[in-house]
């Protein structure tokens, strides 16, 4: 899924570089990070065989480019140690020791298994929840880990997609469908206020707009447009050229091709699928000949080279998130054990936890550390 199937799997900076991708939640992070860095990871999958490369923005992958060999070098790690993997039997539910004793369950109580699909149970007196969010359910995130966790007592943080595309209102992203826009600045306002803006690569998809800026961006739209709130992405498609510069190269391009029509004149310019949406967008006629292109014509041409602008109605379906925002509330878990501060012998790792943060590797690198805390006390606690 990460990484367009290569594997982001961790970042090559600093703790804190690691939390503040999280926002306010990310200090949650801080003892786990510090017991399992970014480098502890590089180190696990170097130690193993698999050679690393670090790339634009420190993202970390496989010299490889195979995902499938990060998958590999887990699969085999948890071969020679002995564990057990029961496929097509998932679990249904989390046994406590008052379940056992058919009693009515208090707000606190002890662990004592699991309860799977077949009716069968496995007992233990630790158990960790790291079943994922409610994400691309095809790869078992399901959610179910979520409904769980309240059965045990915990609050769970509403749900919603995080890194995820955006849909939009314009019908001309059809046209321009496959098409993509690198090194753009993709801005987005709530009526007239900056709230984020992120520069890179994009998509232009049937439905609106993908690529990894957007996903960046993403975060911040399901709670504004939940409460009603209208949003507009702005594309800054020349953003190495300020207004006079970018004046001066259209001038340039104009007198160059002036015999032809506008439609056929800005070829240097632009992708020829992005042609067509900025000229109507700037109100110019198609077929107008170049010579007869007005100031102001040239001046709303580089208007809508500045400021593309989309209105945003929503993201696609938490199904097509990468990440999922929201989860098991954090107060409700000791950050230097992973371990559930309402029921003994319950730990969490990963995505199940109210933490997201953008792309770059950050979110593997959290499941991570977060899965290594909670493994590590949770056998340490058993004897």
């Amino acid at each position: 899924i990460t990484g367009k199937g290569r594997c982001n799997l961790t970042n090559a900076c600093e703790i804190e570089e690691v939390v503040a991708r999280f926002g306010p939640e990310g200090k949650f992070l801080y003892s786990s990070l510090n017991t399992f860095s970014p480098m502890a990871t590089q180190g696990f999958f170097t130690e193993r065989g698999l050679q690393l490369v670090v790339e634009r923005g420190q993202r970390v992958f496989p010299v490889s480019g195979q995902a499938g060999d990060v998958v590999k070098v887990l699969k085999d790690y948890t071969r020679e140690a002995g564990v057990v993997v029961k496929c097509n039997c998932p679990v249904e539910g989390i046994l406590t020791a008052t379940d056992a004793q058919q009693t009515n369950s208090p707000a606190k109580y002890d662990v004592s298994g699991v309860k799977l699909c077949d009716q069968s149970t496995i007992l233990a007196d630790k158990v960790i929840l790291a079943t994922g969010g409610a994400s691309y359910p095809g790869t078992g995130s399901t959610g179910d880990g979520y409904a769980m966790a309240r059965e045990l007592g915990h609050t769970i943080r509403p749900l919603f997609p995080a890194l995820v595309p955006l849909t939009v209102k314009e019908e001309w992203v059809k046209a321009a469908s496959g098409l993509t826009l690198r090194n753009v600045r993709a801005s987005l306002f709530e009526k007239d206020v900056l709230i984020g803006s992120e520069f890179g690569e994009m998509l232009i998809a049937h439905f609106g707009v993908s690529g990894p800026i957007i996903l960046t961006l993403s975060r911040l739209v399901p709670p504004r447009l939940g409460s009603g709130k209208t949003l507009r992405l702005e594309i800054d498609l020349k953003p190495a050229l300020d207004d006079e510069r970018l004046d001066a190269r259209i001038q340039r391009d104009l007198h160059l091709y002036s015999r032809k029509a506008i439609k056929n004149a800005l070829s240097d310019l632009l992708p020829r699928a992005l042609i067509p949406v900025v000229i109507a967008e700037s109100k110019i006629p198609p077929k107008r000949p170049v010579h007869q292109i007005t100031k102001g014509e040239r001046q709303r041409l580089l208007q809508v080279l500045k400021r593309l602008s989309l209105t945003v109605t929503g993201t696609l379906p938490l199904s097509a998130a990468i990440v999922t925002a929201g989860g098991v509330l954090l107060d409700e878990v000791d950050p230097r054990t992973m371990a559930s501060r309402l029921v003994s012998g319950l730990y969490f790792g990963g995505e199940i936890l109210d933490l997201a943060a953008d792309t770059g590797g950050f979110n593997l690198q959290a499941a991570f550390a977060t899965g290594y805390v909670a493994g590590l006390h949770a056998a340490h606690s058993a004897f």
